[in-house]
């Protein structure tokens, strides 16, 4: 079985995923979206959204990072797919999922699952552009306004070329609404010869446990679950599918601690001072969900404005101090830790 990280825009990016990927535990990660939209994107548009792609395509960790195209001109998406080929990434990955209105608006994302045939066209172009030894793969949801056409748009996609196939169990206008209709994927996996990749609503071991038997797919894709709860991936390779016990929990708090410190340097790198607060709240708010460290550290922080503020507030919870003002990170470079003591710290 697989575990895979999804993409999710506006959160999920290159910075999270090097934290997230850190204590181990899936197969491969899918990146934001790269807006293809009549032009042919510069390589550096391609760096930007995906940086490990001057790191063999992995994150720090060392997990394989798939770069994601998101458009609907056959053509145009397949001159960047031959352009982002060059760059070597792990797998390049097509954007039927995005359920955003404005995405949707200029003919992207889960709005195309109304046109099964051009859905076929898109990975036809695409996958007649790529080395055959690259993979391609494609997230889709479930349709637009229900599931009719779920296994057609599946069909196309895997006819068309698609070698992997990620289902979020929920339709456009569904949005990110419970619940995830598990057993649609099934009848997806069951209409086309490629593997199909469960993905919606699986914030636990015990969600992943019922999507598997639900689904009837071995391989899933964790996103929202995977952000309040950095240790679910590997706890579920573990075999370790029942509820942590409170101790285990302190213990992984402590273990995310060094986590959050290398997140905040690395936002500090990304963006500028005054956004920086905004990130860090924005993840501490979903592992408040999981972590009572995390609540009281997030109440703390909520009404905060300046990084400076925030700094002190994360230095008396135990998270370890950044370096004031560092340096962009040079291509290709990356900051470690130890693995091997950070994961005993959490087992």
């Amino acid at each position: 079985m697989r575990l895979l990280l999804a993409p999710m825009e506006g959160l999920l990016d290159d910075v999270l995923r090097a934290t997230l990927t850190r204590p181990g535990g899936y197969d491969h990660a899918v990146s934001e979206f790269a807006r293809v939209s009549g032009t042919l994107l510069p390589d550096r548009f391609f760096r930007r959204i995906a940086p490990e792609l001057d790191c063999d395509s992995r994150t720090a960790a060392g997990t394989p990072v798939r770069v994601q195209l998101l458009g609907s001109d056959p053509q145009c998406m397949a001159d960047n797919a031959a352009r982002l080929a060059r760059l070597r990434p792990a797998g390049i990955d097509l954007n039927f999922g995005c359920p955003a209105p404005t995405v949707n608006r200029h003919r992207g994302g889960a709005v195309l699952l109304d046109e099964p045939e051009l859905l076929f066209r898109i990975a036809r172009a695409v996958a007649a552009a790529l080395p055959p030894e690259l993979p391609l793969s494609a997230k889709m949801r479930l349709g637009v306004r229900d599931p009719a056409r779920a296994a057609e748009c599946a069909q196309a996609l895997a006819d068309g070329g698609a070698r992997l196939l990620v289902v979020h169990a929920r339709t456009k206008l569904d949005g990110y609404r419970p619940p995830a209709h598990w057993e649609w994927v099934a009848r997806v996996a069951d209409a086309v010869a490629v593997p199909v990749v469960a993905n919606g609503e699986v914030w636990t071991a015990a969600d992943w446990t019922r999507c598997r038997a639900v689904s009837g797919v071995a391989d899933v894709m964790l996103g929202r679950g995977a952000v309040a709860d950095p240790f679910l991936a590997r706890r579920i390779r573990a075999g370790r599918l029942a509820p942590p016990a409170a101790e285990e929990r302190d213990a992984e708090w402590c273990a995310l601690l060094p986590l959050l410190g290398e997140f905040r340097d690395r936002v500090r790198r990304k963006v500028e001072a005054r956004h920086a607060p905004g990130r860090i709240k924005q993840w501490l708010h979903l592992l408040a969900r999981n972590y009572p460290g995390a609540q009281r550290l997030f109440a703390e922080i909520r009404g905060l404005r300046t990084l400076d503020e925030v700094d002190r507030a994360l230095a008396l919870h135990g998270v370890p101090a950044g370096t004031p003002n560092p340096p962009a990170r040079a291509p290709g470079a990356w900051d470690r830790v130890d693995d091997d003591a950070l994961l005993e710290s959490a087992a």
